[in-house]
């Protein structure tokens, strides 16, 4: 039987557009390293439409980390990799050294000891803060464009972000808006991480949650503490394997996954992903066990690839129905696969709507574009548009938004 089932776009996206508009609804997010990668900049850090991402994937991020070792350090890696297996990227590879650093003590593993191993994990370290330690553009983009979204509406409960990146880009944005956050931390002088304070949701509901999942640049282990310096640079504390480390390193990960479970199984909740490409197997067995747990909340996966190359999300879509998967050609919804096709839109305010998400291409056919973080951001920021007032014009408030911002665009590239 050949599968004809289709998924029209027009009714997700408005659906979600009205949750964004409100501020009624509890509302997460989880941004992967696909979210810098969605805003290209030049050599003088400007954004270029034409240029490198700001912040390399976890792939790309590998290649580069590795390439700066010395060959010395390089070569010990060559004899580790073959263990590490097929998803051998810079998380698993630090992982790796980090539990030989603690199990082999005196004894050597490819020439060096438990001491060596971890100098190598520091080194590592140390390369990684370098490259991801890049500002935000001075001009609006997709992050400023997200915390403006966050800063428009009143809200009932507080936006919470979840992110593995060990950037500063979501604490920059917030700041230059002049919005406040909590991550965990507190204190002036070198606030320290309060795992008890992660659970307690006293402050205002205007103050978002920002959860390092995987650490953050300037994070520091202190004998009694985990200390945030305000340093760009990468620490020992860069993803542990946060199962094997000791008790004081292994508070903040064990806080926030366990922050991550309590969110996902409060009743009607909404987590919305992007950016993140379902290889983190911690992350997606809190997805899984929560999903299960609690049917009265929603994930929403927006995927850059094709459906066919979003297996890890779409096998976890099919098995666990209130996840749903949106790829750039179809769709993983209620557990059903389905290829793109939009109807008629039966008004105006939906034609405008359709113009934040779809993109036509040379086919005459189209493309969902808000697997790119970039393009999902904007459809954030435009949803505190008002599209019930015309223009002199005849275009709605929406479209003509809409145009100004690709202008907008259009200048900066």
């Amino acid at each position: 039987m050949i599968d004809t089932t289709i998924h029209n776009p027009d009714r997700y996206m408005v659906d979600l557009r009205q949750i964004l508009s409100q501020g009624k609804k509890r509302v997460g997010l989880l941004l992967g390293a696909g979210a810098p990668v969605s805003i290209t900049v030049d050599d003088e850090n400007r954004l270029n439409s034409s240029g490198n991402p700001l912040i390399p994937d976890v792939a790309r991020l590998t290649t580069l980390v590795v390439q700066d070792l010395e060959q010395a350090d390089r070569d010990v890696l060559n004899l580790l990799l073959p263990e590490i297996g097929e998803n051998a990227n810079i998380e698993a590879i630090l992982t790796r050294i980090r539990r030989l650093s603690q199990a082999i003590g005196a004894a050597e593993v490819h020439g060096l000891n438990g001491e060596a191993y971890e100098q190598l994990a520091q080194r590592i370290c140390s390369k990684i803060g370098t490259i991801v330690a890049r500002p935000l553009p001075s001009e609006p983009n997709a992050f400023t464009e997200l915390v403006s979204w966050i800063g428009g509406t009143h809200r009932e409960f507080p936006v919470e972000i979840f992110t593995p990146n060990y950037d500063l880009l979501l604490e920059e944005a917030f700041e230059r808006a002049r919005l406040p956050y909590f991550d965990g931390f507190t204190g002036s002088h070198k606030p320290f991480f309060d795992p008890t304070s992660i659970q307690d949701d006293s402050l205002p509901a205007r103050w978002s949650r920002i959860w390092k999942m995987h650490g953050s640049l300037g994070w520091e282990v202190k004998p009694d503490a985990i200390v945030r310096t305000g340093s760009r640079e990468a620490t020992e504390l860069i993803y542990p394997d946060h199962l094997k480390y000791d008790q004081i390193a292994r508070q903040p990960y064990s806080a926030l996954f366990e922050r991550l479970r309590d969110f996902l199984t409060t009743p009607d909740t909404i987590l919305i992903c992007s950016g993140f490409s379902f290889f983190d197997a911690h992350i997606c067995a809190v997805f899984d066990e929560a999903l299960a747990a609690n049917k009265h909340t929603a994930i929403l996966a927006f995927q850059f690839k094709a459906l066919e190359d979003e297996q890890l999300a779409v096998k976890l879509a099919l098995r666990r129905p209130n996840l749903s998967v949106y790829a750039r050609d179809g769709a993983a919804i209620f557990g059903v696969k389905g290829k793109w096709s939009p109807g008629e839109p039966p008004t105006e305010e939906w034609k405008s709507i359709r113009r934040t998400f779809w993109e036509k291409d040379e086919s005459g056919t189209g493309n969902f574009v808000l697997g790119d973080f970039a393009s999902l951001a904007r459809f954030f920021a435009l949803a505190q548009a008002e599209d019930i007032f015309r223009q002199a014009d005849g275009t709605s408030a929406d479209a003509k938004l809409i145009d100004e911002l690709e202008e907008s665009d259009d200048v900066n590239a």
